[in-house]
Order: structure tokens, then C-alpha cells, then sequence
């Protein structure tokens, strides 16, 4: 099969972990890929659907699926992340293993074949975080550092070079990175400082430096700052601010940049019409926004119904997605899109030619269907092994307005935050590097968990809110 260009996909989302007495209670995070979505189960599996003709779905065979496949010999998985045609699973022992497509050397594993069930990622360690490209990965460590590996035409591997690597090497003078995103040509880093960094084509302004000049290394875009969030689409960009404001740059043919144009910016500029996000994310050509009252908005291409507002229209300005409440995740293919509600249950809209949107047909659908045949939504499994942190939390109860001490974390280490709700909802997340932080949340009244996860070790408490 001809490849052609494919989608933009997310940064990795990490499994969830919540414990109560000592036993985790877990549940699902999603994401994806071009032409398939993934599935992160609460027991340490994941689950797949959709195109297969590279073994992306890691089952073991190149066969579609219109309804969630097991993956092969996988378990005790931390996170997922679907590229063009490749899949790339973390494990919670830090190790990365990858399946699908490797022409260009994305799976990392030193070869150009491709795979039919996941194979492990050459000389990785310590990894925390993961992200994918079109045919390409990246790899983010705990001391903040990149690597990448796969296509590199334009630069998108940010090493200073444009040859393709087929195992891992470490992403140019780039440090105290928290977050990464990967386009069709181009990739994003986000520093722990809320700065942007960028490399890679910038054929329509996607890099958001005022030129439309690609880079070879990661250059930082002027004028951005207190990100918290970052996604890409095919060459788009999405930045969301600590403010809640959405800020974006890129192609803007079909209104993806959402402004109400249909023109092109190098420069980031902001979605007036949005306010309150809490969460973006992006397709191919169309872009999601998660609001804080659990609603999704979406604009850019419709033409498969990937917006979900029940019409194949592009739209240049935010839409809500009908029918969504309750939603604590997102996800975009090329020409679908993926919800998580805070109750477990997944939604999908858009392109489903190869089954891609999970509920058991390959007919597409502008208004949101449920994905069937996944995971149980929460179990008991073995208790935790390993040293529990200590972890102070107070006042609790609070208003959301708490502060979280960990007196055995070492100074300048970076580590991982999330609360959830009863369900096994992702309500936040965040990632902090020092001893004593402050954390301010909007969250309504009840009762959460809270989690810490460093390295190999999560720790979490119990979390009321007033």
C-alpha cells in the first residue's frame, strides 16, 4: 500500500492509577492514530482498532478490526500513543515496545521491518512519556531529555541533520522537557518553564516563529508563554495557556486554526470565541477543545463528521460537539475524533472506513457513537510493590486550593500529578519539579484521589473538596 501523509498524533497519555487501602483502581486513557484508535485497559493492557494493514494493532495479524482487539503479550502497560500507521506502548518498567510501520524506522528497533506484534524500543531507559509523529517517535526521559527516532526528511527529529534513524538518538540541546506532540513533518516540546520549542517543517507557519522556513533543531517560539498544554495537528499547532486561552498557528484551509478565517498564521494566534479550556487536542486537519464544564468544542475539517456536530461542514469557528458531557479525555485520528467520559465509556465520531471509531461497523458518523467491546471499567488487581513516597496534602478538605508536600522527592526531579474522580476520570494532571507546590483547580465539590508517580513508584491519597 502507497503510504501517504497521515495524522499528527497526541502526546502520550499515562495509565491511571488509583489507590485506596494500598490496591489501584484503574482506568482507561485513549488515543489516536491515523486510521486506528487505541485503548489503555485498567488492568495494564490496551486495546486496538481499526486500520491494520502494518500490524499497527499489534494482534498479531494485519487484519482490520471494526471492534477492540487485544494486544499481543503486552501487560503492566503506563501509556499508548498512535502514530500514521505505528503504535507505541510505555511500560510501567520504563521500557517503550512498538508494532506497525516501520519504513522509516519509527518502531526503533534498528530494522525497516515491519511488525505484526510489539517489539521492544533499542536502548531505552527511564522513560516517562511518549508521542508519535507520522513515521516517527519520541521519547521523553525523566531528566527531562528528548530522543526520537524514525523519519527525519525535515528536520522533525530536531538532531541538526535530516537522515532517518532507526534507533533512538537524543533530540539536539534540549532539556526540562515536560510534554511533547508530533506532527506530519514537525514536532513540539514543551519545557517546564511554560515555554514552546519547535523543529521541523514550517511550510504553512506551523512552527509559529513568523517564518515559513523549516529548522533542523528545536527553535523556541517567541511570545508564548504559561503553556500548559500542546498538541499538533498536520500542520497546525495548538497551545493552551495556564490562563485557559487557546493560542494556534499553521495551515488553516479548513478552519483548524478556528478564528473564523480560512488564513494561514506563522505567528500563534488566539481563538477569541474560546475561553475555560482545560485541554486541546487535534486531527489531522480539525482541532478539539476540552471546556472546564466537561463540554467538547471542535472546528477545522468535517467532511467525514469528525467535528461531531451532526453535519459534514467545515467550520472556522468552535462548534460543541453534540451531545458530550462529562468528558475527561480527548483524542484525534486523521478524520476522527475520541472522548473519554468521566464515567469509563468511550465516544467516537468521524471517518470509520477501517473500523477505526470502534462500534462494530465501518460506516462513518458525523454525531458521536459508543465504542463497544472494551476493557471493564474498573477491577481490583495485585497490590502496588515498591517503596511508597511519603506524601503530605493540605488542608484537606480544601475549596481546590491545596498544597502537596513530598519531603522524599529529590530537589529539581521531575514528577507526575493527576486527580481523579471515583470513576477513574482524569480531572487534571499536571507535572511539577519541586519539593512544596501549590495547586489551584476549579474542580467541583467531592471526593477525588490524588496521585503522585515517580519513576516506578505511585503514591496517592484520598482528596475532598469542599
Amino acid at each position: 500500500m502507497e503510504k501517504t501523509t497521515k495524522i499528527a498524533t497526541l502526546t502520550a497519555i499515562s495509565i491511571i492509577f488509583l489507590i485506596f487501602n494500598l490496591k489501584p483502581l484503574c482506568a482507561q486513557t485513549i488515543t489516536g492514530g491515523a486510521y486506528h484508535s487505541m485503548f489503555l485497559c485498567n488492568n495494564g493492557n490496551a486495546m486496538t482498532v481499526g486500520n491494520n494493514d502494518y500490524g499497527q494493532l499489534g494482534n498479531g495479524t494485519s487484519q482490520d478490526a471494526s471492534t477492540p482487539v487485544q494486544v499481543s503479550a503486552l501487560t503492566g502497560l503506563a501509556a499508548i500513543s498512535g502514530g500514521g500507521d505505528h503504535s507505541l506502548f510505555l511500560k510501567q518498567d520504563s521500557t517503550v515496545w512498538s508494532t506497525g510501520d516501520n519504513s522509516y524506522g519509527q518502531l526503533g528497533d534498528g530494522t525497516t521491518v515491519d511488525k505484526v506484534s510489539p517489539v521492544q524500543v533499542s536502548g531505552l531507559t527511564q522513560i516517562v512519556k511518549i508521542a508519535t509523529g507520522d513515521y516517527f517517535s519520541l521519547f521523553l526521559k525523566r531528566n527531562g531529555t528528548v530522543w526520537a527516532c524514525g523519519e527525519n526528511a525535515n528536520g522533525q527529529l530536531g538532531i541538526g541533520s535530516t537522515g532517518n534513524q532507526l534507533v533512538p538518538v537524543q533530540v539536539s540541546a534540549l532539556a526540562g522537557v515536560v510534554d511533547m506532540a508530533g506532527g506530519a513533518y514537525f514536532t513540539l516540546f514543551l519545557k517546564q518553564d511554560g515555554t514552546v520549542w519547535a523543529t521541523g517543517s514550517n511550510n504553512k507557519g506551523q512552527l509559529g516563529d513568523g517564518t515559513n522556513s523549516g529548522k533542523l533543531t528545536p527553535v523556541q517560539i517567541a511570545g508564548l508563554t504559561g503553556i500548559t498544554g500542546i498538541a499538533c495537528g498536520g500542520t497546525h499547532s495548538i497551545f493552551l495557556k495556564q490562563d485557559s486561552t487557546v493560542w494556534v498557528c499553521g495551515l488553516n484551509s479548513t478552519g483548524q486554526l478556528g478564528n473564523g478565517t480560512n488564513t494561514d498564521s506563522n505567528l500563534p494566534l488566539q481563538i477569541n470565541a474560546l475561553q475555560g479550556i482545560i485541554a486541546v487536542q487535534a486531527g489531522y486537519a480539525h482541532s478539539l477543545f476540552l471546556k472546564k464544564d466537561r463540554t467538547v468544542w471542535a472546528c477545522g475539517k468535517n467532511t467525514s463528521g469528525q467535528l461531531g456536530d451532526g453535519t459534514k461542514l467545515n467550520k472556522n469557528t468552535p462548534v460543541q460537539v453534540n451531545g458530550l458531557t462529562g468528558i475527561s479525555l480527548l483524542g484525534g485520528g486523521e478524520n476522527h475524533s475520541l472522548f473519554l467520559k468521566n464515567n469509563g465509556t468511550v465516544w467516537s465520531c468521524g471517518s470509520n472506513s477501517s473500523g477505526q471509531l470502534g462500534n462494530g461497523t465501518t460506516i462513518s458518523d458525523s454525531n458521536v457513537v459508543n465504542v463497544i467491546g472494551l476493557c471493564a471499567l474498573a477491577t481490583d488487581v495485585n497490590e502496588l510493590t515498591g517503596k511508597q513516597l511519603k506524601l503530605n496534602v493540605y488542608p484537606n478538605p480544601n475549596n481546590g486550593n491545596f498544597i502537596i508536600e513530598l519531603p522524599g522527592v529529590r530537589p529539581h526531579s521531575l514528577y507526575e500529578i493527576k486527580i481523579m474522580n471515583a470513576l477513574g476520570g482524569i480531572v487534571y494532571q499536571t507535572i511539577l519539579s519541586q519539593k512544596q507546590e501549590t495547586i489551584s483547580t476549579d474542580l467541583p465539590a467531592g471526593i477525588y484521589f490524588l496521585q503522585l508517580q515517580t519513576g516506578e513508584t505511585i503514591t496517592a491519597r484520598k482528596l475532598v473538596i469542599e
